[in-house]
C-alpha cells in the first residue's frame, strides 16, 4: 500500500454509524479521511468533522447526493442478532441487511461519478456451527438461519453488477471493543463470578480486536488489490473454555463454575437473546489477509483483552 493511496480518502460515506461497529469505525476513519458522511436513521447533524445525514436504509432520498464523487462506501448496516430468533426478528435481521445493500446499489447506479470502492460488512456466521473444523474463504457455506442471512447479504451485493465499483466483503467474526458489544456483557458477568466456561466449553470463538478490524477496513478502501470475500478474524481462535479463562484473568477474577447449557437457555429467555450465540461456534482463520501480508496488531487473545480491559 503506497503512501499516495494511504492519503487518498477524500470523502468517505459510512452507512450504519449508530451501532457498536459503526461508532468505533467512524472515529478511526474520520481521522484518516478528509471528510466523512454517516448515513443514519437519526436526525441530520454535524458532530465535529463528521456530518450525519438522515436516511431510512430502505428508500432513495436526498442522502443519495452524498455518494456522488465519494471516495468509498462502507456499509455496516444490520440489525443486531442479539435477540430471540422469532419470526419477526428473523425478518428484521435479514431485511435490514439486504434492504440497505439494495438501496445503496440503486443510488450508486444513479451516480455520474460513483464511489470506486464499496466495503460491505458480512458475517463469519456464514459457515454455521462446525465444531473444530478450520474455516477460511475456501470453506463451504453452512446451514441454518445465520448462514442463510450471510449468503443473502453477499448475494444482494453480487446481484447489483457494478463493474466500475470494486467490492470487498468482510466476513467479520466476534468483535472485541471498549464501548459496548458482547465483550462488555461477558466481562461484567465475569466480574460477578459468572465467568465459567459456557456449555461444553469446546465451541470455538473466532474473535478480532476492534483496532485490527478498523485497520483492515482502511486497507480495503485504499488497496486496489483487495476484492471479493475475506474472513476478518484474528489468526488464533480459541475454545470457549480458554476464552473465559483469559477473560477472568483480564478482570482479575478467580475460577468460576461452568455454566451448563440448560442454564444458558433459561437465561436467554430472561435476557431475550439467542442461546446459540454462546453455545455454538466456529474456528475461522484469515487466510487471505495473512497471504496478502496483513500484520495483526493483536493476534492473540491475551494481548487483546489486556489492551481492552487492562484498566479493570
Amino acid at each position: 500500500m503506497s503512501d499516495a493511496n494511504a492519503n487518498a480518502i477524500k470523502r468517505l460515506v459510512i452507512a450504519g454509524g449508530s451501532g457498536f461497529l459503526g461508532s468505533g469505525l467512524i472515529r478511526h476513519l474520520s481521522a484518516v479521511a478528509q471528510s466523512a458522511v454517516v448515513l443514519t436513521r437519526g436526525p441530520a447533524r454535524d458532530v465535529g468533522s463528521v456530518r450525519f445525514v438522515a436516511w431510512d436504509a430502505k428508500t432513495i432520498g436526498p442522502w443519495e447526493e452524498e455518494l456522488e464523487g465519494a471516495s468509498a462506501i462502507v456499509n455496516v448496516v444490520g440489525r443486531s442478532v442479539d435477540c430471540r430468533k422469532t419470526t419477526a426478528n428473523k425478518a428484521a435481521i435479514l431485511d435490514s441487511r439486504v434492504d440497505s445493500v439494495n438501496v445503496l446499489g440503486q443510488a450508486v447506479k444513479r451516480c455520474s461519478s460513483p464511489p470506486p470502492v464499496w466495503i460491505q460488512s458480512g458475517t463469519a456466521h456464514i459457515y454455521g456451527d462446525t465444531d473444530d473444523q478450520i474455516l477460511d474463504e475456501s470453506s463451504l457455506v453452512g446451514t441454518g438461519f445465520a448462514p442463510q442471512v450471510g449468503l443473502a447479504w453477499e448475494a444482494a451485493l453480487a446481484e447489483l453488477a457494478l463493474p466500475s465499483v470494486r467490492t470487498v466483503v468482510l466476513r467479520i467474526s466476534f468483535v472485541l471493543g471498549r464501548d459496548g458489544g458482547a465483550l462488555a456483557t461477558l466481562s461484567r458477568l465475569a466480574r460477578l463470578g459468572l465467568g465459567g466456561r459456557i456449555g461444553t466449553g469446546r465451541q470455538f470463538i473466532s474473535w478480532i480486536h476492534e483496532t485490527d478490524l478498523h485497520r483492515i477496513i482502511h486497507r480495503a478502501i485504499v488497496d486496489d488489490s483487495m476484492r471479493g470475500a475475506y474472513v476478518v478474524t484474528a489468526p488464533n481462535p480459541v475454545p470457549n473454555r480458554d476464552f473465559m479463562r483469559l477473560l477472568r484473568r483480564a478482570v482479575h477474577r478467580p475460577w468460576s463454575p461452568p455454566v451448563p447449557a440448560v442454564l444458558v437457555r433459561i437465561g436467554s429467555v430472561i435476557l431475550r437473546t439467542d442461546p446459540e450465540l454462546a453455545l455454538l461456534g466456529r474456528r475461522c482463520v484469515p487466510t487471505r489477509l495473512m497471504h496478502e501480508g496483513f500484520t495483526f496488531q493483536f493476534p492473540n487473545l491475551e494481548g487483546a483483552l489486556a489492551d481492552l480491559l487492562g484498566g479493570d
